[in-house]
């Protein structure tokens, strides 16, 4: 059982892009789903994560109002979509299920 994470990729300072997370097997009852990035010479930190139960959201500062979580729970996938993309989000990007994480999928935001 595996997350599948997927959507990374090189795209210019205000440009967009959307991570996929794909959870086949998993019961999306069991934890909340979360994004985390590390950038080179960073600690991980956490982006986003969608409540397990009612979907609500929350977003780190750095990104409030840019990036939108959303979840389908039928497709089992977790989405992270990206706009105003900033050379600062540059980074590796993993999802995140309670004690399971996605393969590293990355990001580079040219300016």
């Amino acid at each position: 059982v595996q997350l599948q994470a997927s959507g990374g990729g090189l795209v210019q300072s205000g440009g967009s892009l959307r991570l996929s997370c794909a959870a086949p097997g998993f019961n999306f009852d069991d934890y909340t789903f979360g994004w985390f990035r590390q950038a080179p010479g960073n600690e991980r930190e956490g982006v986003s994560c969608i409540n397990r139960r009612d979907g609500s959201t929350y977003y780190t500062d750095s990104v409030k109002g840019r990036f939108t979580l959303s979840r389908d729970i039928a497709k089992r996938t977790v989405y992270l979509q990206m706009n105003s993309l900033k050379p600062e989000d540059t980074a590796v990007y993993y999802c995140n299920h309670g004690n399971y994480w996605g393969q590293e999928t990355l990001v580079t935001v040219s300016s």
